[in-house]
């Protein structure tokens, strides 16, 4: 299963396919690193304080702003980490995640509850690496 420049490899022999996102994800290219964001609009102002669900689309949004900053988008992104203050905003976050990435090949996840965030207002806080194919090749 490859898109473009990426491979995704769901069900690598041994190992239990993932709900939602997918195991190994490669790819040639150049690599993008998007910092952790968290839900603050352009001046810097927590957009959804208490709900998760309007944090996640805050973030989601920071990020494709990034990734566009880059030359990228979703699509040549290989791997989330999602840090929340509690899993249970998980269900809210994957929900906001599915408007934004192919769900028939999502990237490689990782998710881990931390005690806080830099601010006790943050509930959510992604990064992004990605892979964008090199303009020779795909010439």
């Amino acid at each position: 299963m490859s898109t473009s420049h990426l491979t995704h490899i769901t069900e690598p022999p041994g190992v239990a396919p993932g709900t939602g996102y997918t195991q190994v994800v490669t790819g040639t290219g150049r690599l993008v690193q998007v910092s952790g964001q968290v839900a603050f609009d352009e001046r810097g102002d927590l957009v959804g304080p208490g709900d998760p669900a309007a944090q996640a689309r805050q973030v989601f949004e920071n990020l494709r702003r990034c990734l566009a900053a880059a030359g990228a988008g979703f699509p040549d992104v290989v791997k989330f980490t999602v840090f929340v203050t509690d899993v249970a905003y998980l269900p809210a976050i994957r929900e906001v995640r599915d408007e934004y990435v192919d769900t028939a090949r999502p990237p490689a996840s990782s998710a881990v509850q931390v005690a806080a965030l830099f601010r006790p207002e943050v509930l959510i806080e992604i990064e992004a690496l990605a892979v964008v194919a090199d303009r020779a090749a795909a010439d």
